[in-house]
């Protein structure tokens, strides 16, 4: 590891949680299901490690984001608890690299950031845009974990339903953790999925990724 570079992780609980996926705001390109071409970090180094990890804040699906199919996107709530499960993978990435993945999803604009005030403060709301947040989540192995989400809270918006591509990337990204039944009661109560997806719709989506035929009532 270089002296020079500092490390921090960033947490996922999106379509990240799919390295494929992930690996498109490193190097750039365009991930399968979206029409979004991302352009990359100034350092394409792959992250130094991945691991699973649970952030207990509320995830929910909302806005409409054009690169998806015009339809919703995952996002988590401002209020902390202990009670709230949303499953993440968190990568071992460089500051830099972090910096400019918050670049990417805020629309490239630039922006000045300091992370230890983040880290002091428990969070940041730099700008008005779906994830001008940035939240500190703890630390691991000495190296502090960050994430980003939306300035507003869950109840603040109207959920929205996620496309099957979408769902499609983040079960991908859980397949390698949790089983198929795990997977599926794990989405099912989100909000912009409960009540937006059927039981047999969101059934066929989660088992179609495991190859294997929903279970019979």
């Amino acid at each position: 590891m270089s002296e020079a570079k500092k490390y921090v992780w960033y947490a996922s609980y999106g379509s990240n949680l799919n390295s494929e996926r992930f690996l498109c705001y490193i190097n750039g390109g365009s991930p399968e299901g979206s029409t979004r071409v991302e352009e990359g970090c100034r350092d394409h180094s792959k992250p130094l490690d991945e691991a699973s990890f649970t952030i207990h804040y509320p995830l929910y699906f909302a806005k409409k984001a054009t690169g998806w199919s015009n339809k919703g996107v995952a996002f988590i709530g401002l209020n902390q608890d202990p009670d709230d499960i949303t499953y993440s993978k968190k990568y071992l990435v460089t500051t830099e690299q972090f910096l400019d993945i918050v670049k990417q999803e805020n629309g490239g604009i630039e922006f000045d950031i300091d992370l230890n005030e983040v880290k002091e403060k428990g969070s940041i709301h730099f700008r008005e845009s779906w994830y001008g947040n940035i939240l500190y989540l703890g630390e691991d192995q000495g190296y502090p974990i960050f994430t980003f989400t939306a300035p507003w809270d869950r109840n603040e918006v109207d959920w929205e339903k996620p496309s099957h591509a979408y769902l499609t990337t983040i079960i991908k990204g859980l397949k390698s953790d949790f089983s198929s039944e795990v997977i599926y009661e794990y989405l099912r109560k989100k909000q912009g999925i409960k009540g937006y997806y059927t039981e047999e719709e969101l059934a066929s989506v989660v088992y179609h990724i495991f190859r294997v035929s929903p279970p019979v009532e």
